[in-house]
């Protein structure tokens, strides 16, 4: 793929992976909008990332209501007539024994991970089908590894690995790539996390856009479509 001109959309892009994602996708030349439950959270992280309009766009998106996704994409292809990346970010996690999770936590961790996968994708499937084009999940390594405190977590990643491996079979007739990334520990603003130099160690948010360019790049005839990444070393002081 040729980047120069392409569209991406990012949920979750106010901050940290896919904040990360965008600056390297802009740099390649591509033109980003990224979206946040809030529109002035979504228009400072977009005008932060550039002050140039016609390159980035901040927008209001739910993704746990197929609503908000589809005026999402609406509102891109207003802007730019066509999205050619779609890259579904937006997360959360809460972590507590089972016998102690909170049903509202578990509710959330389904409604953002695991239905918000699906809201996108149902939402941008037509225009990624005339645009020939890609999109990803950014799934976690929990989706294969399993730990205390994170039934609901592994559940929701779990989850978004079998989505989108299945969805990857059924839109690749249509020429699009699917692929899913599951990043292990990264530098970000996840669970209440303030990104500072005890996270060195970890892997940064522009790491992950830079392997979405590779995925990009990749030859059309191969599709890396299950992509684990992990830190290379773990923190020393562990």
């Amino acid at each position: 793929m040729d980047l120069k001109g392409k569209v991406a959309y990012i949920t979750g892009g106010t901050k940290g992976i896919g904040y990360g994602i965008a600056e390297v996708l802009l740099k390649h030349g591509m033109k980003v909008a990224i979206s946040g439950r809030k529109i002035e959270d979504a228009e400072k992280s977009a005008s932060s990332l550039s002050s140039n309009p016609d390159e980035v766009l901040g927008i209001s998106s739910d993704v746990t209501k197929l609503s908000d996704e589809k005026n999402a994409i609406e509102v891109i292809l207003d802007k730019w007539g066509h999205v050619d990346v779609i890259l579904a970010n937006a997360g959360v996690g809460h972590f507590a024994p089972i016998d102690e999770l909170e049903d509202d936590k578990w509710q959330q961790m389904i409604n953002t991970n695991l239905n918000g996968v699906y809201h996108t994708l149902k939402a941008s499937v037509e225009a990624l089908k005339q645009a020939k084009g890609y999109y990803i999940t950014l799934a976690s390594l929990a989706g294969t590894n399993f730990f205390p405190t994170a039934a609901g977590y592994n559940a929701t990643k779990f989850g978004v690995v079998g989505f989108t491996q299945a969805a990857m079979l059924d839109l690749r007739p249509y020429d699009i790539k699917v692929s899913t990334i599951m990043p292990g520990s990264v530098a970000s603003h996840f669970n209440n996390n303030t990104p500072s130099d005890s996270d060195t160690w970890k892997i940064q948010p522009e790491d992950i856009g830079e392997l979405v360019v590779d995925l990009l790049k990749m030859h059309p005839r191969t599709l890396p479509s299950k992509i684990e990444v992990r830190p290379t070393r773990p923190d020393k002081k562990k």
